[in-house]
């Protein structure tokens, strides 16, 4: 058998590259599932519980893209900080009264399944068309060399996690507050 009429086969599933795939298709899922969760649920507790969710599939992505440190950061503030701020809020604020609440109108939803739908097509065809290539390791990654960069080259990005923080502290304080109106 020629080996150049031989068609190019992708790596076996049970081979180092095949489960690496097949891990990062399920932390994609992980990922998806929360999202989805977190924007159909008719409850505010589900909804937070898929924004966990979905919260923590980012940071495993994070850490499947070998930044450890990333990852560990999105626990920290958004699962750690954000969710349980919300979740605070949420138990904070007094139950309303179960609203009938009506369709946005006829177009609303084929409008968004049209514009997701590009978009997906628009970064499928941007990802088939880009060539990805591996840059030279810079550093060595360690903690003190993030903290060190943070702190003088980056403390613009560092001062925005703070931001974001208040931002969701405030968002809480509003429904807590909104819910005690009665």
């Amino acid at each position: 058998m020629n080996p150049s009429s031989v068609a190019a086969v992708g790596p076996g599933l049970l081979t180092a590259d095949g489960l690496t795939g097949l891990i990062f298709l399920i932390m994609v899922a992980i990922t998806l599932i929360g999202g989805i969760i977190a924007c159909n649920a008719e409850r505010l507790v589900r909804a937070v519980a898929g924004l966990v969710v979905c919260f923590v599939g980012v940071a495993a992505l994070y850490y499947f893209l070998n930044s450890p440190f990333v990852a560990m950061m999105q626990l920290l503030i958004y699962v750690g900080a954000v969710s349980v701020t919300i979740a605070f809020a949420i138990m904070l604020a007094a139950p309303e009264e179960k609203k009938k609440i009506g369709p946005a109108g006829p177009l609303a939803g084929p409008l968004g399944f049209i514009t997701a739908g590009l978009t997906a097509i628009a970064m499928i065809v941007l990802a088939l068309k880009t060539q990805f290539v591996s840059l030279p390791k810079v550093n060595n990654g360690s903690v003190e060399t993030i903290g060190v960069q943070l702190l003088s080259n980056f403390s613009m990005v560092f001062e925005l996690v703070s931001v974001v923080l208040l931002i969701a502290i405030l968002g809480a304080l509003v429904i807590a507050r909104g819910g005690r109106n009665k």
